[in-house]
């Protein structure tokens, strides 16, 4: 659908690889100005660089999204530089090796799982609703995960409450701000071929954990994902794909 997002501006958090850079490229093709985010600035530099190359509009800025003050300064970043916000992604996420069993987690762990994973998309929302709404408007996609709808098979105890509290969030502003022509959607994607699991899933036997569990016996690629990314600039819904779990589906 090349130019949907003609003239939308979208910051894309998590966009030096995996999902993130995924997205950028295609919201890019249809037309978006892409802010890449990132606390990587290699990762994100490269993202634009690849969006540039194919005949897009990106720009990058690095930021921790535990920060409040680094990330009203994104935002703050994205309206001066293209004029407005339009397509918000909250895409940005870790999972330590060091997060496992809650018996064996321990809360520094804990604490820095939830501030990235959660807090950073609080704060997204925080200071990028603000700025939808200048614009008229607008679309909010956080990235959740499947074990925030079933658990998982292999304990990651701050990782999933992490997600869990990312989907609650998310409905909670789908609801508040449905009214003031803002959307709210979480994908909910199972394990996904990104740099993030690659480093994960390294050890064997941890991988052969997770795969043990998906019917198809892959992980999923995240271009695979870029089909809920775009349904999630239409609708308010969880938005779950597989990895391949289970089919691509919407649930409202």
């Amino acid at each position: 659908m090349a130019g949907r997002l003609e003239d939308r501006v979208a910051l894309i958090t998590g966009a030096g690889g995996g999902i993130g850079r995924a997205t950028a490229a295609r919201f890019a093709a249809e037309g978006a100005r892409v802010v890449a985010a990132d606390f990587d600035e290699a990762a994100g530099r490269e993202t634009v660089e690849q969006v540039r190359s194919q005949g897009g509009t990106a720009d990058f800025t690095r930021v921790d999204v535990a920060r409040a003050d680094q990330v009203a300064t994104m935002i703050a970043f994205a309206e001066q530089r293209f004029g407005a916000l339009h397509v918000l992604f909250n895409n940005a996420g870790i999972f330590p090796d060091d997060d496992g069993s809650v018996l064996e987690t321990d809360e520094a762990t804990f604490d820095r799982v939830i501030g990235v994973n959660l807090k950073g998309v609080f704060f997204g929302c925080k200071y990028g609703i603000p700025a939808l709404l200048r614009a008229g408007g607008g679309s909010i996609i956080n990235t959740a995960s499947f074990v925030a709808v079933m658990g998982s098979a292999t304990a990651q105890s701050a990782y999933t409450a992490s997600k869990g509290g990312v989907l609650a969030l998310t409905r909670e502003i789908a609801v508040e701000f449905a009214r003031k022509g803002i959307r709210a959607n979480a994908l909910c994607p199972g394990p996904v071929n990104t740099p993030l699991l690659q480093t994960l899933l390294a050890n064997p036997a941890a991988r052969a954990r997770r795969i043990v569990h998906l019917p198809m016996g892959r992980l999923a690629e995240a271009t695979e994902i870029l089909s809920l990314a775009d349904t999630g600039l239409a609708t308010n819904a969880k938005l779950s794909a597989s990895s391949p779990i289970a089919p691509v589906r919407r649930m409202s």
